[in-house]
């Protein structure tokens, strides 16, 4: 398809909504024209609505929209399932294709630092973490305990403040860069067709059906 010039840019896998609309150019420069980062645990709630108040603050309509990009975590299941599926009704509706990215990969990379290590909250005293060198994903994404992650040092360190004593990690920078919306339209790729949405759940979910 040809590159898309306007795509939504939605992620549910964290305890923020991520919603964002940006121009991409003939050039593959991005402009983002609105974007919104909330801590909530209402995504479903309030997906759709700040959805259509991104589209207004960007000036553009649905019908502007080119492609839609969703992270796929990993991330718990109900987040995931949230913006997926909202991310699959919108391309299915506009006639538009939908691509998936790793969530961590809106962060590790767009770091411009030799080495960073991603970390989000998996809850169960549990990490999600994904490793990245020099804008290339080397190991994960992968969940365990935090004094479980096999990455020992890295130039910048991305968590949650709550989970930084937990992990036995050095590292020269510590910051939290939740996923936005240049790293998830950065994370795409427009030129290969569009693949069917895959979450990453990286273990069971909590509700299990009755046999």
């Amino acid at each position: 398809m040809p590159d898309p010039k306007f795509v939504l840019a939605i992620d549910t896998a964290t305890a923020e909504l991520v919603v964002g609309v940006a121009k991409r150019g003939k050039d593959g420069a991005l402009t983002v024209l609105a974007e919104s980062a909330q801590a909530t645990r209402a995504h479903n709630e309030l997906l759709v609505p700040t959805v259509e108040a991104m589209l207004r603050k960007a000036g553009v309509t649905y019908a502007d929209l080119d492609a839609v990009v969703v992270g796929c975590g990993p991330g718990p299941f109900t987040g995931l399932r949230v913006g997926m599926a909202s991310a699959s009704a919108f391309a299915q509706a506009l006639k538009i294709p939908v691509y998936g990215v790793v969530t961590h990969d809106a962060t590790g990379l767009t770091v411009e630092a030799p080495s960073c290590l991603v970390v989000t909250d998996a809850r169960r005293r549990e990490v999600y973490w994904a490793h990245y060198e020099r804008g290339t994903r080397v190991a994960g994404p992968d969940v365990c305990a935090p004094s479980a992650v096999t990455v020992e040092s890295v130039d910048v360190l991305s968590c949650p403040l709550h989970l930084r004593d937990q992990l036995q990690v050095a590292a020269g920078e510590v910051t939290y860069l939740g996923p936005r919306t240049a790293g998830l339209i950065a994370a795409a790729d427009f030129t290969a067709p569009p693949a069917p949405l895959v979450p990453l759940y990286l273990r069971r979910p909590d509700a299990v059906p009755p046999k």
